[in-house]
């Protein structure tokens, strides 16, 4: 009974990660639309929960508390770091694909 115990706080824990980081990520960069959030928040609370426990594990490795913070705690910093980051590499991605290669397509010849 405990494992499953632990386990629901785990994902109530990504959860809330998620949700934090989609929101702190919305009020970085305002989007342009009531579209454009929907979006982004629906994108940054899918990565935070499926990447939220690699995440957590890798930033607690880098930085030392492996031993120190529980599988809780290390879940919702993932969560929020995996959530938080996922637009702004999708963002990255845009600009460097998209725009990038904008000139291409439109002639410009940059």
């Amino acid at each position: 009974m405990t494992d499953l115990y632990e386990a629901a706080w785990i994902w109530v824990a990504k959860g809330a990660g998620a949700v934090a980081g989609s929101a702190i990520s919305l009020a970085y960069m305002l989007p342009t639309g009531r579209r454009e959030a929907a979006i982004r928040f629906a994108v940054g609370l899918v990565c935070g929960l499926v990447f939220g426990g690699t995440a957590g594990l890798k930033i607690a490795t880098e930085l030392g508390l492996e031993e120190t913070i529980g599988s809780t705690e290390l879940a919702l910093m993932g969560a929020a770091a995996a959530s938080l980051s996922a637009w702004w590499a999708l963002g990255l991605l845009k600009r460097m694909f998209a725009e990038g290669l904008g000139w291409i397509f439109n002639g410009s010849g940059k």
